[in-house]
């Protein structure tokens, strides 16, 4: 499994910033063909007391290789990419994971 975790610090507008990330990028992502999962995260609290470094965690997966390649490569994923960085630029941080077991 592929997975694609975008981390986003804390924005000034936090409702704004939901709004259009519920409402038009969530939808963009929905979209991306091969896509098996979205799940998002609010991060609420560091585990070790201090103040989180991050606001939101997403993670999209995808069942392999080939379908994450072939996704990245899509209209649909050049909309998303678009859409990101008209939101969340110098916010967001994207990794890209496979599962090792």
């Amino acid at each position: 499994m592929i997975r694609v975790v975008a981390l986003y610090k804390q924005p000034e507008d936090v409702d704004g910033f939901m709004r259009h990330y519920e409402e038009v990028h969530t939808p963009l992502v929905r979209k991306v063909p091969g896509l098996a999962g979205l799940e998002v995260t609010r991060i609420t609290a560091d585990a070790f007391g201090g103040e989180a470094p991050y606001f939101l965690m997403a993670v999209m997966t995808y069942p392999n290789r080939e379908t994450f390649d072939a996704a990245m490569r899509s209209e649909e994923n050049r909309a998303v990419a678009k859409d990101l960085m008209s939101f969340a630029r110098g916010l967001v941080t994207v990794m890209v994971g496979e599962d090792v077991e």
